[in-house]
């Protein structure tokens, strides 16, 4: 086999088509990081919310057979979760960096004692499954059907997410103010916008985002719920926010680009390259620290990220 037709067995639809699929609960959680971040909260309890968000989700759907609940189960933890680090972040002051990494062993540790304790054993669920659309999805140029045209319903919600969230950002007083706050939370609060308020509602839409993000994988992506499912995604979304300078364009990009690298190591295993295992598993977080590096000397840091809001400073 030569360079070409081994190029042309690794580079296909199908590894295309599982990159816009692998993209998207990095996608919702990097997203709904975004909002926080934006508005000066950073939230490193995100991989726990979608551990807890990724059951919730399989346990209703394995309960009930309803996917509906299933998405609004992980909404609403995700809700109750972003909640409770807005309340220890904003209320309490307290560090953010510490009650994140306390929010994600919670969610490790309280996904894998509720699966222990109501499910037991590994069992999978019906999920969403892929869309037809009659004429785009039988379209076989190029593969485009197969690509763009046959993913399940949370994969279009996801990158549908993108240019809404830049929307809210750019186009809305609620966008202005969540910038505002971002930036100079005395301003703000000298031009009678609620420092609180805002932080509360982009950690909560944070959370749901999140929640989102875990259902993704357990009730459309993987259709199965284990200890761990996450493998630190959260904390990679987390990155994303600052690969994209903040901005939702950009965090869609890196995302693309860590689930490519993903999706191309799949499908190297699959055809039989011999490639040493260690390279494949650490390839796409060398990639991620390199594209930092780079991202990090153009970044456009909202100045009070991490920094607690006292009326009166």
């Amino acid at each position: 086999m030569n360079i070409l037709e081994s190029l042309g067995t690794v580079f296909t639809a199908s590894v295309a088509a599982a990159t816009l699929r692998l993209a998207t609960p990095y996608l919702f959680a990097a997203i709904g990081e975004t909002f926080g971040q934006r508005s000066g909260l950073l939230n490193l309890g995100v991989d726990g919310i979608m551990l807890m968000g990724a059951f919730f989700a399989f346990y209703a759907v394995y309960a009930t057979g309803s996917l509906l609940l299933g998405l609004a189960a992980a909404l609403l933890i995700g809700a109750l979760l972003g909640l409770a680090m807005a309340f220890i972040s904003v209320t309490l002051k307290a560090k953010q960096g510490v009650s994140g990494i306390g929010l994600y062993l919670f969610g490790l540790g309280m996904s894998e004692l509720l699966f222990q304790t109501l499910v037991g054993t590994p069992k999978s669920v019906e999920g969403f499954p892929p869309i037809y659309i009659p004429g785009l999805s039988d379209i076989q140029f190029l593969g485009i059907g197969q690509i763009f045209f046959s993913q399940n319903i949370l994969v279009y919600l996801a990158f549908l997410s993108v240019p809404i969230s830049a929307f809210i950002f750019n186009r809305t007083n609620f966008g202005l103010k969540i910038r505002a706050v971002g930036q100079n939370p005395a301003a703000a609060d000298a031009m009678d916008v609620s420092v609180t308020r805002i932080r509360y509602a982009t950690q909560i839409i944070g959370g749901m985002m999140a929640g989102l993000a875990g259902a993704s994988l357990s009730i459309a992506l993987l259709d199965v719920f284990q200890q761990n499912l996450t493998n630190g995604m959260g904390f990679i979304a987390v990155a994303l926010v600052y690969f994209g300078r903040w901005k939702p364009l950009g965090v869609m990009l890196g995302a693309l680009l860590f689930s490519f690298v993903n999706a191309l190591q799949l499908q190297i295993s699959a055809v039989g390259i011999q490639i040493p295992p260690e390279f494949s598993t650490m390839a796409p977080y060398v990639i991620t620290i390199i594209a930092l590096v780079f991202a990090g000397k153009q970044s456009e840091r909202p100045t009070a990220l991490t920094v607690p809001f006292q009326r009166g400073e």
